[in-house]
């Protein structure tokens, strides 16, 4: 006798939010074409109709973005990935057979009910006409929402998602992307640029002197620059506004991001131009410390154990498995 499939993992199926609506039954059917094999799994056959089901919303958004022979490669890139996808789908549905589970009816009841209610208003009547229009059964639909409900507790059950990560790898995976956990830099800058002249250094260089000993006494940075800079700021004060690491000539934003707000600079050389500059504010460039970050970084880590545990069973049902590709 076959065992019922009551574990929790099943019953999450219907409860977690985080699982994709089944939605609408699939788009309409394009014109009829002779049907093939595609691919064979053990004694199961998947077919032609079937990989052009699963790569046809794929197919659709590469013709936005593709044309000619670019486009009909990545098209056979996209078919080659459903048969691909197929035929994890079916090793799945068929060691759930193995293992003499099945889903009880009530179950694919449920969820056929939770989709009229969801997509369709409670609408059965719509529901129905819907099937028909997409050339689809209410017993082929019950049978694709059999085939999700075996897949999905399948992998629950054989993919554990509570593996513990050790604290020294969440400090290291911490430490490795601390970037990521760090904003964005900024800073508010004022500049006056007094540009290099052939033959006039020394005069150039005594101008900007002259403007900083000002600025030191108390003019104001603005009007500095709109009298003397040649930067293309002048006619804004010198207003380059918020600019981040990586605008600036390196010598220039090393003084820029070391200036506390308020702080006007020495004068900067850099290919014989001279620059004063005034950082007015600074904002980000602090960092998420790793007690704050440590239930988003074991999430994520839990997520990736769990797909590698994923992808390995499924190597395993490969390899036991007897599969030709058409």
């Amino acid at each position: 006798m076959k065992r019922s499939l009551v574990f929790a993992c099943l019953a999450a199926i219907f409860a977690a939010p985080s699982l994709p609506a089944a939605g609408p039954p699939p788009p309409a059917r394009g014109p009829e074409v002779i049907d093939g094999v595609a691919a064979v799994v053990n004694n199961d056959v998947i077919t032609y109709s079937q990989v052009r089901e699963v790569s046809l919303p794929k197919e659709r958004l590469l013709m936005s973005q593709y044309r000619g022979e670019e486009l009909m490669a990545k098209i056979k890139e996209a078919r080659q990935a459903a048969v691909q996808d197929l035929i994890n789908r079916q090793l799945v549905i068929q060691a759930f057979t193995k293992e003499s589970f099945q889903v009880p009816d009530h179950f694919v009841d449920q969820r056929v009910q939770e989709i009229i209610r969801e997509n369709f208003g409670g609408d059965r009547a719509a529901f129905i006409r819907t099937l028909r229009a997409q050339d689809y059964t209410l017993a082929q639909f019950k049978k694709m929402e059999m085939d999700k409900i075996m897949v999905q507790a399948m992998r629950q059950k054989n993919v554990k998602s509570n593996t513990i990560t050790p604290p020294g790898q969440l400090e290291g995976y911490y430490r490795k992307h601390i970037a990521d956990y760090t904003s964005k830099a900024q800073v508010k800058l004022r500049l006056i640029m007094i540009p290099a002249k052939a033959g006039e250094q020394a005069a150039q260089k005594a101008m900007a002197e002259e403007i900083l000993s000002k600025l030191v006494h108390g003019a104001e940075f603005d009007r500095m620059a709109q009298i003397y800079s040649e930067d293309s700021t002048r006619d804004l004060g010198g207003d380059w506004g918020w600019i981040d690491r990586g605008t600036l000539a390196a010598p220039l934003e090393n003084v820029a991001f070391n200036l506390s707000p308020g702080k006007i600079s020495n004068i900067v050389d850099v290919s014989g131009n001279y620059y004063i500059l005034k950082v007015e504010d600074r904002r980000g460039g602090a960092t998420k410390s790793f007690k704050d970050m440590r239930p988003e970084i074991e999430k994520m880590m839990a997520l990736q154990q769990a797909q590698s545990a994923q992808e390995r069973w499924i190597a395993g049902l490969r390899q036991k498995a007897f599969i030709k590709v058409y």
